[in-house]
């Protein structure tokens, strides 16, 4: 219901850890949110939380391997880019 409105920015962080909604989503597994916020043309799928993790690195971290693959399937998803917080690039080795 909320996404429906124009006023609502999908892409606003939070301010404890500066994730974004599909940032959320694509950690917690949470599929249909991640499929509706990436529906939309105004989010965007690269945005960094503030450490520097991304919603494909999120989904990849937590082993949601559903999410990482629509995340890939988005138009604009950069699997390289690195990290604003440690400069790693791509998937973390350790996850």
């Amino acid at each position: 219901m909320l996404l429906g409105r124009e006023d609502i920015n999908p892409n606003q962080a939070d301010t404890k850890y500066g994730r974004t909604p599909l940032s959320w989503a694509a950690k917690e597994g949470h599929e249909r949110i991640v499929k509706v916020l990436l529906g939309r043309e105004d989010v965007n799928p690269n945005q960094a939380d503030d450490y520097g993790w991304t919603p494909l690195s999120l989904a990849a971290r937590k082993g949601h391997e559903s999410i990482a693959k629509m995340l890939l399937g988005r138009e604009g998803v950069n699997p390289d880019q690195a990290d604003t917080g440690y400069g790693r690039v791509g998937l973390p080795a350790w996850t």
